[in-house]
């Protein structure tokens, strides 16, 4: 009988979490924040457009609100089956799919000549979409080593303030250049999906997803090349940290999300989601008609929401010092109430310097929620349900941003910008207190059951 001492080698996560952050990482947070800045584009380039056409095809605010809706009913169907599908055949074919998807349909846009046509595609354009952004935050939290990994979550966020500076620029410099700046518009929204999607074919799968489905091989020389990237030589093939199970069906894992383990933590990112989502896409993708609505041109409304848009840089570079200095949830409660203060600033806001100044406000503390939201939600379940967990969270917010665009015009009618922000601030201080039903998972290695 042997007496040889049992192996030392370290499993998966253990070598995952020991990494460096090298040029790997690097590849894989920027091959994801290109979809991620592509999300943000196509949602800002639309707050645009609105603007336009409501001129150019005389359209009444119920219509113009239906076109930012219904790519939100896209994205609210897309972040729900998208996290299943990506917890059952992996997180890189299910990227591929969504930009497939949001390509065709963001350049078939730019031909449509009425309005029905538009809803048709803004659907589906949002079904690409909605897809994208809880799946990639599961990828690369799971490449992600512990000590960083709430930071890189928030480095990859910050991909939609590149995005959405990227669509405030072509509102700014191409929308109003000619009647068909709007068409041109969509037309370079198209344009990088092509490009993301020959990178997205360059990543890696997820190892903790291979291993969890018993490809302890393919997982193992992933985490190889990982360690190659770091300067350092394979030592012995990891272990698998947990034994290799079956995929449960779709009902299995959505019904996992409410057992007694995850239920308050599930219960309390619903909320996070749908309050954060209605009052982010009811303000933002409306600033330029409001501003309009308030006696600025359309230039100048768009300057302004430019200026504005820049502020998200520094939210996300703040918010992402932090979530590793004070933890997930005090982050995300204090940018959450700095965003409910600064909408009543913007929705009082008189004079060119205050509408800028509450603006930019609003921009770095509802931005740099997000990106601690973002950081939240994967770290919150097991690798089996994460993408489940997570995508099924952002489609209950998709729901909220359905309705936010909708709501705009009778309350505006009601009471005006002041009851309009006012109404977003409460949506933001319910998210203060939802954000204490979160867990805290600050440094900690991520669940692999």
């Amino acid at each position: 009988m042997s007496d040889a001492p049992p192996s030392t080698a370290p499993t998966i996560s253990e070598q995952l979490d020991d990494l460096p952050f090298t040029r790997r990482h690097l590849k894989i947070l920027s091959g994801s924040g290109i979809g991620w800045a592509l999300d943000a584009m196509d949602v800002g380039l639309i707050s645009f457009i609105i603007a336009t056409l409501a001129v150019q095809w005389s359209l009444q605010p119920g219509e113009t609100a239906w076109i930012a809706s219904i790519g939100f009913v896209g994205m609210a169907i897309g972040a729900s089956v998208g996290g299943l599908l990506a917890d059952r055949f992996g997180r890189r074919q299910v990227f591929a799919l969504t930009l497939v998807v949001y390509g065709i349909a963001t350049g078939a846009s730019a031909l449509v000549g009425g309005l029905v046509a538009l809803l048709i595609l803004r659907f589906f354009v949002g079904l690409g979409l909605g897809a994208e952004l809880p799946v990639a935050s599961t990828y690369v939290s799971e490449f992600a080593p512990a000590r960083i990994r709430g930071r890189i979550i928030v480095f990859l966020e910050a991909f939609w303030a590149v995005g959405w500076t990227a669509a405030a620029l072509i509102g700014f410099f191409v929308i109003p250049t000619s009647p068909d700046g709007w068409r041109w518009a969509f037309a370079l929204g198209a344009i990088p999906a092509a490009y993301a999607l020959i990178v997205r074919w360059g990543l890696p799968e997820s190892p903790r997803w291979l291993a969890r489905r018993g490809r302890s091989t393919a997982a193992a020389a992933i985490v190889a090349d990982l360690q190659r990237s770091a300067g350092r030589l394979p030592s012995a093939p990891p272990l698998s940290d947990t034994t290799p199970a079956a995929a449960k069906d779709a009902g299995g894992r959505l019904a996992a999300l409410w057992t007694p383990e995850f239920r308050l933590r599930t219960a309390s990112l619903w909320v996070l989601w749908f309050c954060v989502n209605f009052s982010y896409y009811g303000a933002f993708i409306w600033i330029p008609t409001i501003l309009v609505s308030q006696g600025y041109d359309l230039v100048r409304s768009f300057g302004f929401t430019l200026v504005i848009t820049l502020a998200q840089l520094p939210g996300y570079a703040v918010a992402a010092w932090l979530i590793e200095v004070w933890g997930r949830r005090a982050t995300l409660a204090v940018f959450l109430a700095g965003s409910a203060v600064s909408a009543v600033l913007f929705g009082t806001a008189t004079g060119e310097v205050s509408v800028i100044a509450a603006g930019m406000a609003l921009s770095f503390f509802n931005l740099g929620a997000w990106g601690a939201l973002y950081a939240v939600s994967p770290e919150t379940y097991p690798t089996s349900l994460r993408a489940t967990g997570s995508g099924w969270a952002a489609g209950i917010g998709r729901i909220a941003s359905i309705l936010a665009p909708l709501s705009v015009p009778p309350l505006l009618a009601w009471g005006g910008a002041p009851l309009l922000f006012v109404v977003f601030a409460a949506f933001f201080a319910v998210a203060v207190v939802a954000s204490f039903g979160v867990a805290d998972h600050r440094g900690r290695a991520l669940d692999d059951r």
